[in-house]
């Protein structure tokens, strides 16, 4: 349920999702690596990166993109994040931090597309519908800005990730071996 319109606010019973402030950096950081480890990916994997936690404001929070933190009980239990994608590169460069060529032709805005990113819940409160609310409410501000289309990854390893994507309606559009680990695409139409 939409609670305020800007800054954004939704509630599902006592979860409530906000936008992130720069005070939640540290918190943030730690549930991203917390989900990356409970399935076993870790730094320098080929996989894992987190460079893009430290330019927020710079990838989510300008030019149409968004980043929910989910708050129960006053603490950080989840959140997901929604950037242009012609932000961030895919595959291989991104996973080594690695940005667009100069030569590249932007993927994301003039095509209206975006990616949702770092969906995240924390262990001892996973099923209880938490990434679910994320997923509703930046597929929601998704349309608000005017996208037509989100993308988004995940690995073979984060079965629960890719069960949630596709109970929503998004379709496996390939698959990538990025640092002996599958990668897996989605995508989905907003319009």
């Amino acid at each position: 349920m939409r609670l305020r319109g800007e800054p954004p606010e939704w509630s599902l019973g006592r979860l409530r999702l906000r936008r992130y402030r720069g005070t939640d950096h540290a918190t943030v950081l730690a549930l991203h690596r917390e989900g990356l480890a409970q399935v076993g990916l870790r730094p320098g994997d080929g996989v894992y990166y987190d460079h893009d936690f430290f330019r927020m404001e710079e990838i989510y929070l300008r030019d149409g993109g968004e980043f929910l933190v989910g708050e129960l009980d006053g603490e950080t239990v989840a959140m997901g994040g929604l950037r242009r994608a012609d932000l961030v590169p895919d595959g291989h460069a991104r996973a080594s931090g690695v940005g667009l060529p100069p030569t590249a032709e932007p993927r994301g805005a003039a095509q209206g597309v975006a990616e949702m990113v770092r969906l995240r819940v924390r262990p001892d409160v996973q099923r209880c519908g938490y990434g679910s609310a994320v997923v509703r409410a930046l597929e929601q501000r998704a349309a608000e800005y005017g996208y037509r289309l989100l993308r988004a990854d995940t690995t073979e390893l984060q079965d629960p990730a890719l069960r949630l994507y596709r109970r929503f309606g998004w379709t496996e559009t390939r698959r990538e071996v990025i640092g002996g680990i599958v990668n897996i695409y989605l995508e989905k139409r907003l319009r």
